[in-house]
């Protein structure tokens, strides 16, 4: 069998972990990166020489001059904000449209879908979930109930015409020499040897079927989501890289056991640019609870970590992490699905001293102070698989690799 060089990076919180960045860090070695389901309501921020970048539809390994990229079946794709980023992008002197495949299997947003997502939210009051209203639950529901519109059907202009509007024709005129049989490619490289990272977008937390439902997203955010978004099979993954923060937040509603009090949550949000990179709405903030990233760990078969934002931890006198829950004075040790019963939880809290000294910038493990590097091995212990990266800023270098 062909030598596998494959590798998946995914959420394992409720999404903002910093995949972008992980994501762009390995692609200086990578052939493909392949974004395999979501759609615009995710959206990656890398800072590369100080300049930020934020991608919602194209893979952040755009950047990297040598790399190609996907957007695969199991995306839900607004082509009008497909060719805004294209054309932000070509003005920062980028070649994207020779480097970027689009599935002829994606299904489309519509502008009709926009406004149902908004629609349903408004009506939904206090019951809202806290959409980005970007229409992507309303392309999965078309999908699902098997009345959607798909990539490949804008080769036909016949299709195009009957269910596109002006504006969006534009659109379809500009990317359809990029739609193609992706599920095919995908394989082909893979089965060649090339080196592809598939890029997860949101959380664990937020999946469908396992996430916090239904405070959550609209697809299959873990790394089974990654297998039928792309069209690959479940041999394909070699490394699945889970992506965390050194504390925890999440967008929207929903039960968040660890949320810090409005005081901590407001620091932790100022220090951290704790803000949408899609919506820019505040984030909810937290300390670290590992029952959440131990069910993230089990749901994706995770086998290695990237801890981010070490550094906004800076500072702090103490720091804690969630490592059980208390539900009706037992102690348990699973992510419950009922949510009555996970807003019930009382969480169990180990504290450790905060660091002496910054870890902002810092590059090498050994450059770190020894409280850092006891509150990572910890994290690694307790969850059982290795800490493999460790971010320190938002540049691209502020990384140790171990």
């Amino acid at each position: 069998m062909t030598k596998l060089n494959t590798v998946a990076v995914v959420g394992a919180q409720f999404g903002d972990e910093g995949k972008g960045k992980i994501v762009d860090l390995i692609s200086k070695k990578i052939d493909y990166v392949v974004r395999c389901q979501g759609g615009n309501n995710a959206g990656h921020t890398i800072v590369v020489r100080g300049k930020k970048l934020v991608t919602h539809l194209i893979p952040s390994g755009i950047l990297h001059p040598t790399v190609k990229c996907i957007i695969a079946s199991g995306v839900v794709l607004d082509i009008k904000v497909l060719v805004e980023e294209i054309e932000a992008l070509e003005k920062l002197g980028l070649d994207v449209k020779k480097r970027l495949f689009v599935s002829d299997r994606a299904h489309l947003i519509l502008p009709k879908h926009i406004d149902r997502d908004k629609n349903n939210e408004i009506s939904k009051g206090k019951n809202k979930i806290g959409t980005t209203n970007r229409g992507i639950g309303p392309a999965y529901e078309d999908k699902v109930a098997r009345i959607g519109i798909r990539a490949g059907d804008l080769l036909d202009k016949t299709v195009a015409n009957k269910v596109l509007d002006k504006e969006y024709l534009k659109c379809a005129e500009i990317i359809s020499p990029l739609i193609t049989d992706t599920q095919s490619l995908i394989n082909d490289i893979v089965f060649k040897g090339k080196k592809v990272l598939f890029e997860g977008a949101q959380g664990a937390l937020l999946d469908i079927d396992h996430g916090t439902y239904p405070y959550v997203t609209s697809s299959n955010t873990t790394s089974a989501g990654i297998l039928t978004g792309a069209g690959i099979g479940p041999n394909t993954l070699k490394t699945i890289i889970g992506i965390t923060k050194a504390y925890i937040t999440r967008v929207g509603d929903g039960p968040f056991p660890s949320e810090y009090d409005d005081k901590n949550a407001e620091k932790i949000r100022e220090k951290g640019g704790e803000y949408g990179a899609t919506t820019g709405r505040p984030r909810r903030c937290g300390y670290l609870d590992l029952v959440a990233l131990k069910h993230a760990i089990l749901l994706n078969g995770l086998t290695d970590l990237a801890i981010t934002k070490l550094d906004v931890l800076d500072g702090e006198e103490q720091l804690q992490i969630l490592i059980g829950y208390e539900l009706n004075g037992k102690k348990i040790n699973y992510f419950p699905a009922n949510l009555k019963d996970l807003k019930a939880v009382k969480p169990i809290i180990k504290t450790f001293p905060g660091f002496k000294s910054p870890t902002a910038g810092t590059r090498k493990w050994d450059k770190l102070p020894d409280n850092a590097k006891k509150y990572l091995k910890y994290i690694e212990k307790e969850c059982g698989v290795k800490v493999k990266y460790v971010s320190t800023g938002p540049e691209r270098d502020d990384t140790i690799i171990l």
